[in-house]
């Protein structure tokens, strides 16, 4: 592992560059909690930095749960971190509230913190985005027990109309064996944000996308997503899609990392070259830290068959 910790679980992460160092944002629970499902209602951000993306150096928790009545009072999950034309950096990440404790049933949102230096981070005081029920399947609509709205993935417009953000949300009818959609907003100024419809039609054979992205690999853009698919195959996935992926075949796509790896990310090291990092899994399903990164063209090829 590149990077793992002796006292916590660390999962979940997104990458942000400077231009001289990467700063790598984890979740992290105290493995002293001895059930590894209940790292989730335990979630913290943590954060470390890498001259190369292999040796890494920890800080500690940078941002945690809120007060009580707060969107993100119980947890903070999975985010992405970008700077705006006005040289600030946002952290956009997720907020949950756990209803009971007896019970995994938890409303999901999306927030905002803000950072001169990438270290210390500021919530952004009255910033929640939530899902939009006339799109987006809401907790209660269904026998689902999470009111998805989670892993927000911001980027520029391709045609420099402001910004994207990608969103792992459930369809307005979706089923329980499946109807996972790429949940989308927009903005024109990283600040200000309307919740659009879904990309794409609700899937047939993934219930969740987890931790989307958009990349580019030999040239071709992708999206890559995580989840089990109805037929139990696990990992990160990929498949061709625009740079905006509005249409995006989720259900043709190729295991670009089958499990244990999971949330990958496509980073570009500082040799120009696009590589995958992810989080790896014991034979219990516990995580065990971030793998080192691996070029990611083979694997794409790999993917569909030309490796």
């Amino acid at each position: 592992m590149a990077f793992s910790l002796e006292a916590h679980w660390v999962w979940d992460f997104w990458v942000a560059d400077d231009g001289e160092t990467f700063h790598l944002y984890y979740l992290r629970a105290p493995i002293s909690l001895g059930d590894p499902d209940l790292r989730h209602r335990n979630a913290r951000i943590g954060h470390a930095t890498s001259p190369d993306l292999t040796e890494w150096t920890d800080h500690g928790e940078v941002l945690g749960p809120g007060v009580a009545g707060a969107f993100d009072e119980t947890a903070t999950w999975t985010g992405c971190v970008v700077r705006g034309d006005d040289g600030l950096w946002r952290m956009f990440y997720t907020g949950t509230v756990f209803l009971e404790a007896s019970s995994v049933r938890n409303i999901e949102s999306i927030g905002m913190a803000t950072s001169v230096d990438l270290s210390v981070w500021d919530k952004r005081d009255g910033f929640v985005l939530c899902a939009a029920g006339e799109y987006y399947e809401k907790l209660g609509d269904t026998a689902w027990t999470d009111e998805a709205w989670r892993d927000p993935w911001v980027f520029r417009d391709p045609a420099g109309d402001g910004w994207h953000m990608l969103i792992t949300a459930r369809g307005k009818d979706a089923d329980s064996a499946a109807g996972g959609v790429i949940g989308h907003a927009w903005s024109p100024d990283l600040d200000t944000w309307t919740v659009q419809p879904p990309l794409i039609e609700p899937s047939r054979r993934f219930f969740h996308l987890e931790v989307l992205q958009v990349a580019e690999v030999d040239g071709t853009p992708v999206v890559l997503f995580c989840a089990t698919r109805s037929d139990g195959a696990d990992g990160v996935w990929v498949v061709t899609a625009d740079a905006l992926p509005r249409h995006a075949p989720v259900d043709a796509a190729r295991l670009l990392l089958p499990a244990p790896g999971y949330a990958g990310r496509i980073v570009t090291d500082r040799a120009g070259v696009p590589v995958l990092l992810a989080f790896s899994r014991d034979d219990s399903g516990a995580p065990i830290g971030v793998t080192d990164p691996t070029p990611a063209g083979p694997l794409w090829r790999e993917a569909r068959g030309l490796g």
